[in-house]
């Protein structure tokens, strides 16, 4: 079976049979994962995120294929989940921008489109680290544009392209040190490698074919070597980085309005930027919207970076951060990817309730009201303030709730809120200005693209764990503007050390750990740092090595798996061990983590 060209319908049917192929494997991407924890979940977010652009493009059908993936590519904005679900949605993104307009397309523009998709996801992520969904998305484009030229056949390029991403996600390993050192692949990889397949699929199927038998088996396919699909890793190799390696110690983020301020007859060259910025620094994003441009940028010299930027317009919405206290903030939250879910989560999502399509479902706050797309109607007069939080278990729900959060998104590593979802919410509070807290390295990427999408005026604290949330709304002063506040919420969160305890789902050997299944580990920040088969052991080796690095005051957060025996032990052990130390416990209630600790 040979095609020349593709339109919309076929188009919807590669979508479709991609979301099918991915939706079958989602155990198989969840279970790649280097942390033996049970919390991971891209196969999960990717498999949301591609359901809701699918959903989307069935209910707006379109012969014309620039129309159908304009709608793909909201749907999967939309639904975005997790940091692979917003990777995953600008792939899509750029890919739709390329092929605006155009009613059916060659396999070179087809080639074209997904080289766009590349660049598009890539400008997204403030620092791309190779070894993950990225490359595997950036080698088969770059093998699409240049066997385009060799064929007519867009069955024939969609073939090279799979194989390409295949190899690609084999040498993830050899890109990625930490992957290597488990011996697996990326999982956001393996997850793009599903969707090609179904690309493939579909267009190789004949009208007798069940959709739901996939042509290839764990990554096989015709003219390519079948390819180990062990699991994955989803540390950045950043993590492995010591503190005193920090070269661009200031994290900086601001806004250039170009309608105010701008010196006469300075033109912005966005490239000219990039590299005057790149001189003494990295981790650069700039993105130019209209009249608004956003900057982020790790630097040396903060000074050196505003002066920079002045001549283009005013500066608003300033953070800087000193990332030296806390290294592991060099991690960019688009370069993890291997989360990992239980199977009833996945199906559910974070707000759907039994049998409810995940489509109608809203978020609710803790009382389970359900979110409004509008602030209602009766509110006149908006208040300066209003604040969303991402949160796991009743109990953390509740204290946020107790400590100015509006609104309570369930959610956490196994239930990621969509950029919808968070559109929601905002929509929903009547307040001149909003705080989103993801509370989580994997939703923040979400919330981000939600305040980019909404016309509110949104800040996203970028918090990684729920103690660093907790640690920002103590810091927040309703009195304070929004740039004070934020900056206030920021150090805060900065200043805090976040540990969980959990349970390993497999046996390995990671760094000089040697990790059971089934034992209780310690994970400081992103890093495991004890293992037992003794809960008491395993919570008392990870709080003596974070209490002996500083702090004044611990906080226990107990979840579903800790007896009050246990935490009546751990309290007597601290106060004996500790008695300089502040202790408070409060019941968190949130599934996994029988214990969340923060040190500050």
């Amino acid at each position: 079976m040979s095609k020349r060209f593709i339109n919309g319908a076929d188009f919807a049917n590669m979508v479709f049979r991609g979301a099918d192929c991915l939706q079958r494997h989602v155990d198989h991407v969840n279970a790649l994962n280097v942390f033996p924890v049970p919390d991971g979940d891209t196969g999960t977010n990717m498999n949301l995120t591609m359901s809701a652009g699918a959903q989307e493009l069935r209910g707006k059908p379109s012969d014309s294929i620039g129309k159908a993936s304009e709608v793909l590519s909201k749907g999967l904005l939309m639904g975005a989940r997790g940091n692979s679900g917003v990777i995953l949605s600008q792939l899509f993104r750029g890919f739709a921008r390329s092929i605006a307009g155009i009613d059916q397309v060659s396999p070179a523009q087809f080639a074209t489109a997904l080289q766009h998709g590349v660049d598009t996801a890539y400008k997204a992520v403030v620092k791309p680290v190779e070894g993950t969904i990225l490359t595997v998305a950036k080698e088969a484009a770059k093998h699409a544009v240049y066997y385009a030229r060799r064929t007519t056949d867009i069955v024939d390029l969609m073939n090279e392209v799979h194989n390409k991403a295949l190899e690609a996600l084999a040498r993830t390993p050899d890109l990625l040190p930490v992957l290597k050192q488990v011996g697996v692949v990326d999982s956001g990889g393996q997850g793009l490698v599903y969707i090609y397949e179904g690309f493939l699929q579909s267009l190789t199927a004949s009208e007798t074919d069940d959709p739901s038998q996939g042509l290839f088996s764990q990554g096989a396919t015709a003219g390519a070597a079948p390819v180990k699909t062990v699991p994955s890793l989803p540390i950045s190799a950043q993590a492995r980085l010591a503190t005193d390696q920090i070269e661009f110690l200031y994290d900086m983020e601001f806004f250039i309005n170009r309608n105010q301020g701008a010196a006469p007859g300075v033109r912005f060259d966005e490239e000219a930027f990039k590299k005057s910025l790149a001189k003494d620094g990295d981790s650069i994003l700039v993105i130019a919207e209209e009249d608004i441009i956003k900057v982020h940028v790790h630097s040396r010299r903060p000074g050196d970076v505003l002066n920079l930027a002045l001549p283009y317009g005013e500066l608003t919405e300033m953070h800087i951060l000193n990332m030296r206290d806390q290294h592991r903030d060099l991690l960019h939250d688009g370069t993890v990817y291997d989360e990992r879910s239980e199977e009833q989560e996945a199906a559910r999502g974070p707000y759907t309730e039994a049998g409810q399509d995940l489509a109608a479902a809203v978020p609710t706050v803790l009382t389970g009201a359900p979110v409004q797309s509008e602030p209602p109607a009766e509110v006149y007069e908006l208040a300066p303030y209003g604040i969303v939080a991402v949160a796991m278990g009743e109990g953390i729900s509740t204290i946020f709730l107790d400590n100015n959060v509006d609104i309570v998104l369930s959610g956490g590593q196994t239930m990621n809120p969509s950029t919808e979802d968070f559109v929601q919410a905002i929509a929903s509070l009547p307040a001149e200005h909003i705080f989103l807290l993801p509370n989580n390295s994997n939703i923040i990427l979400a919330a981000q693209q939600a305040a980019e999408l909404s016309e509110r005026s949104v800040t996203v604290i970028p918090t990684k764990t729920i103690p660093q949330g907790l640690a920002s709304l103590l810091a927040f002063k309703d009195h304070e503007t929004p740039e004070r506040n934020a900056s206030f919420m920021q150090q805060a969160a900065e200043q805090v050390q976040s540990g969980q305890v959990t349970y390993a789902v497999r046996d390995t050997v990671l760094d000089e750990l040697t990790i059971s299944e089934g034992d209780f580990i310690g994970i400081q920040e992103k890093t495991i740092v004890a293992a037992s088969p003794e809960l008491q052991q395993t919570c008392r080796e990870l709080l003596s090595r974070m209490i002996s690095q500083g702090g004044e005051l611990v906080t226990v957060l107990t979840g579903e798996g800790a007896a009050e025996e246990e935490t009546a032990a751990l309290s007597d052990w601290i106060r004996t061990e500790f008695p300089d130390v502040e202790l408070e416990v409060h019941s968190g209630g949130q599934p996994l983590y029988p214990y969340l600790f923060a040190v500050e």
